[in-house]
Order: structure tokens, then C-alpha cells, then sequence
């Protein structure tokens, strides 16, 4: 009984065996048979559940890479914000010229500046003519000094001088015109004090002649460095409406241009002046000398006229 019971459950093993195995055949056998290539995705279909056992370990490898990537754009976006700062300034390095700034100003820091450089060119005009004119009238005066230095009459001294128009010849002609107009009067002290007072208006005439030009070298020199400042004033109040320094500092620098301008236009006002004043102070000295010389020649003029009328009257 036993054994047929083994004997049957044998057969039933080879029988399930053999069935299983011709089972595996027929699901084996029709893979390659197809014809189609769209066949050969069946074979990854029982991986599925597979492929995220597999996947899972790599999902914590990618995790880190997305903080990374993030850490990276904040650097690159910050690089590239230096990258924009460093170009925005050298433009701004670039464009902090006198021109630029000039031209970026106020339209009132702008009228002050061209005022100031008007200024100058003012200056520098009157420097260039004083220096032509005081240069040829020192000379000239020089000149006729020395041909009157031998002379012993106002006649004589006229003639030395030729009809030359300068300084020298007014003084002579006033001399001998209140020497005409004074005939017959016989008080040398009166004629004398008449003469002085026409020689004073000449000294004087020829001092307001040759320092013309040096009251405005004064107010230049002394408004010049006023008028920079108002024009810094009003353009930094005009571009202060904000108190960030990168917005405010070319505001401050286009200002700031207008005292250079007043200094520019003061300083060589101010030396111009000081130098034209020891010039002049120079020639009128020189006037002062031609003033007296014609004093004295009319003093000989008169002495000689008196000296010839009490010799007549003693003969």
C-alpha cells in the first residue's frame, strides 16, 4: 500500500515536472519567434518592481546635488552682481571728467562756472594789454626824460621832444601855457602855484589812465572764490534728495567744480593785481620825476624873464 502510494505520488511529481517544464518551454519558445522589434519591450515588463528597489539608493545620491545647485545660482548670481558693480563704476570713474561733470550739472552750477570762465578770460586779457601798455609807456617816459635832461628852457625841451604825445609833452605844454597866460604878471609864486595845480590833474589824469582795468582784476580776485561756492552750494542741495553716497557723490564732484572754477578765476587775478599795482606804482614815480623836471624848467623860464626886465630896467 505504501510503496503504491510512493509509486503514485512519483508519477504525479514526474507528471508535474514534466508538465511544468513544457509550460516553460511554450513561454520561452514564442520570444524569439516574433517577427515585430516593438516585442522586445515585454521582456523589461516584469522589471518593475525592480527598477525602484534599484532606484531607491540613487535618489538620496541626487538629493545633496539639489542644495548644491542651489548654493551655486546664489554664486553666480552674486558674481554677477560684483561683475556689474565693478563695470557700473569704472563708467562712473569714466564719466567723473571735467567735461562730464560740466555737462551733467545744474543748469545754474552751469551759468556759474561759464561766468567764472569768462572771468578768467578777463584776467588774462587784461594782463596781456596792461603788460603791452606799461612796458611802452615806462619806456617812453625813460626816453624823454633823458632828452629833456640837458634842456634850459621849456622851449628847448618841446623842441628835444618832437611832437611825441606822452606825459612829458602835457607837462611841458601846461607850463608854458600858464607861462603865456600869466605875462606881465610880475608874482613868480602865483604862476608857480597855478602851474603845480595843472600839473596835479595831469599826475592825476594819468593815473586813472593807467590803472584802468586793474579795479575789475580787485573784484575778480576778491568775488571770484564767492561766486565757485554759491555755485557748489546750490549743486549740492539741488542733487542731495537722497542720502545714498554712490547717488550723491557725483552730484557732490560736479559741484565741487564750480569753487575750482572761482579759484582759478581768483588766484591769478589776485597776483595779476599785485603785480600791476608795483608796476604802476613804478611809472608814476616816473611821472612824478617828468612833473617836477617841468616845474623847474618853468622856474628858469620865469628867473630869466624877471632877470632880462630889471636888467632893462637898471640900464
Amino acid at each position: 500500500m505504501f510503496r503504491t502510494i510512493l509509486k503514485l505520488v512519483a508519477a504525479v511529481t514526474v507528471v508535474a515536472s514534466v508538465s511544468a517544464a513544457v509550460a516553460q518551454q511554450r513561454a520561452v519558445t514564442p520570444a524569439p519567434q516574433s517577427p515585430a522589434p516593438m516585442a522586445q519591450p515585454a521582456a523589461p515588463a516584469p522589471q518593475p518592481p525592480v527598477i525602484p528597489a534599484q532606484a531607491a539608493p540613487v535618489a538620496p545620491a541626487t538629493a545633496p546635488a539639489a542644495p548644491a545647485a542651489a548654493e551655486a545660482a546664489p554664486d553666480a548670481s552674486a558674481s554677477s552682481s560684483d561683475s556689474r558693480l565693478l563695470k557700473s563704476t569704472t563708467v562712473a570713474l569714466r564719466e567723473l571728467s571735467p567735461w562730464s561733470m560740466f555737462l551733467s550739472a545744474d543748469i545754474l552750477v552751469k551759468a556759474v562756472m561759464i561766468g567764472l570762465a569768462f572771468a578768467s578770460l578777463v584776467t588774462w586779457t587784461i594782463f596781456i594789454a596792461k603788460m603791452i601798455e606799461l612796458s611802452v609807456v615806462q619806456r617812453k617816459l625813460r626816453s624823454a626824460l633823458r632828452k629833456i635832461s640837458e634842456s634850459r628852457s621849456l622851449a628847448e625841451a618841446q623842441f628835444a621832444l618832437g611832437a611825441k604825445n606822452s606825459v612829458l609833452s602835457a607837462l611841458l605844454a601846461a607850463a608854458m601855457r600858464e607861462a603865456r597866460l600869466s605875462a606881465g604878471i610880475s608874482s613868480d609864486a602865483g604862476i608857480k602855484e597855478r602851474a603845480a595845480s595843472s600839473f596835479a590833474e595831469i599826475v592825476r589824469a594819468e593815473a586813472r589812465r593807467i590803472r584802468l582795468g586793474m579795479g575789475l582784476l580787485a573784484t575778480i580776485g576778491a568775488t571770484s572764490p564767492f561766486v565757485g561756492l554759491f555755485g557748489t552750494v546750490w549743486g549740492i542741495i539741488s542733487k542731495s534728495q537722497t542720502t545714498n553716497l554712490a547717488v550723491v557723490a557725483p552730484g557732490i564732484a560736479e559741484a565741487l567744480l564750480a569753487t575750482a572754477f572761482g579759484l582759478v578765476a581768483a588766484i591769478p587775478a589776485v597776483i595779476i593785481y599785485n603785480h600791476f599795482a608795483r608796476v604802476t606804482k613804478g611809472y608814476l614815480e616816473q611821472v612824478g620825476r617828468a612833473s617836477g623836471a617841468s616845474a623847474r624848467l618853468l622856474s628858469r623860464d620865469l628867473d630869466r624873464t624877471h632877470g632880462s626886465s630889471h636888467t632893462r630896467a637898471a640900464e
